[in-house]
């Protein structure tokens, strides 16, 4: 598969018809697509948990002082696949062991040093935790866009960092210039 018709660095919208629990109104981000299949992160559906009380649970962060406000942000459901495995969808930033580049402006980051920056001044700039991630096999994810499960647009980091979770299915479809609640789950071919 090459570059033009890769969809990573990109979101995907689930269609107001598209009803699977761990999908329904997600906004996923792209990390990876080609053709051996995809592999997102769902950066809308926060978790009752917050990175502070995930830090905790992992054992980092015993001294106090370290820790930030901006620690009390949910952590996000990222996906039915491996909901115990964490992921850092993350401003660039060189030194993790377990960095993928995706664009120039955004990094996963699988490694638990990572997790040992965050509250410290080392932290990347713009970061979301998440559990899990969304996989699709190869040819899989096309067919569900061929089926009207999801819209496709190019990532933007402002609606992943700068938008409130709740707002950023809206904000994404918005950012394609449609009202998402307008559109059909009828597939229509010419």
């Amino acid at each position: 598969m090459d570059a033009i018709n890769t969809l990573q660095n990109q979101f995907l919208i689930a269609m107001p018809s598209l009803n699977d629990p761990f999908f329904k109104r997600s906004v996923v981000y792209l990390c990876e697509h080609n053709e051996d299949g995809a592999m997102g992160l769902v950066i809308n559906v926060p978790v009752d948990l917050s990175v502070e009380s995930l830090l905790q649970q992992v054992e980092l962060h015993e001294n106090s002082e370290m820790i930030r406000e901006d620690l009390n942000r949910p952590v996000y459901q990222g996906g039915p696949v491996a909901q115990e495995r964490g992921f850092v969808l993350h401003s660039p930033m060189k030194g993790f062991n377990s960095s993928l580049k995706v664009s120039d402006e955004l990094m996963v980051t699988t490694s638990k040093d990572v997790l040992d920056t965050l509250g410290t001044d080392a932290q990347p700039h713009d970061y979301i935790v998440t559990l899990g991630y969304a996989s699709w096999e190869a040819g899989q994810l096309e067919q569900e866009i061929a089926d009207n499960s999801w819209l496709t647009l190019p990532a933007s980091t402002e609606i992943i960092f700068d938008t409130p979770s709740h707002k950023r299915w809206e904000a994404a479809a918005k950012s394609l210039g449609i009202d998402i609640w307008q559109l059909s789950s009828e597939v229509g071919h010419a």
